[in-house]
């Protein structure tokens, strides 16, 4: 049976008309519904705590940038054992939206890709006028996740039965046979 992901695991969006001038100011703490559908979309045991501090500024040109920073507690399970890994994530996040691809490479600027590529910042398309910081969130979390979580006192013991099984018969024992009939 697929997974049907979820739309969007933080609904945390601003519309870019309900941002000021000076910009925009957030400290976010996902809700248990929240952590639970996380968990869900993740495969986490568990997600006892998300935190986020973030900033919404303009820039020239009609853009705007995100940046901030995520801090969670989870439990994965062992790649080993499947119990349960404690880890703290912090995780920070920079990305830029603009409202068509024009921007997305710099502009008209030479170098313009280049320089973006080398500043280490997410482009995005800006949709339906709204930045969505839960789906930056949840991206940085989940790029921030050990794909192997490992207890440190795991051990994985694998035994091939086929491999302690003494060879029966050698596989060239026939054509040695058929050899000295030629």
């Amino acid at each position: 049976m697929k997974k049907t992901p979820l739309l969007s695991p933080l609904d945390w969006s601003h519309l870019v008309t309900e941002i000021p001038d000076a910009g925009l100011v957030i400290d976010k703490a996902a809700s248990d519904t929240e952590r639970a559908g996380l968990c869900e979309e993740l495969g986490l045991l568990s997600l006892s705590q998300l935190m986020s501090h973030y900033r919404i500024s303009r820039l020239a040109g009609g853009g705007y940038r995100l940046t901030g920073h995520v801090r969670a507690h989870v439990e994965q399970p062992c790649v080993v054992s499947l119990e349960a890994v404690a880890d703290t994530l912090e995780e920070a996040f920079d990305v830029e939206f603009w409202p068509s691809t024009d921007h997305r490479d710099g502009g008209t600027e030479e170098g313009g890709q280049e320089k973006r590529v080398l500043e280490g910042r997410d482009v995005e398309t800006l949709e339906r006028g709204a930045i969505d910081a839960g789906r930056i969130v949840f991206e940085t979390i989940s790029s921030g996740l050990d794909p192997y979580p490992r207890k440190a006192d795991a051990a994985f013991e694998w035994q091939d039965k086929a491999a302690a099984e003494p060879l029966k018969t050698n596989p060239f024992a026939t054509l040695s046979k058929l050899k000295g009939k030629g």
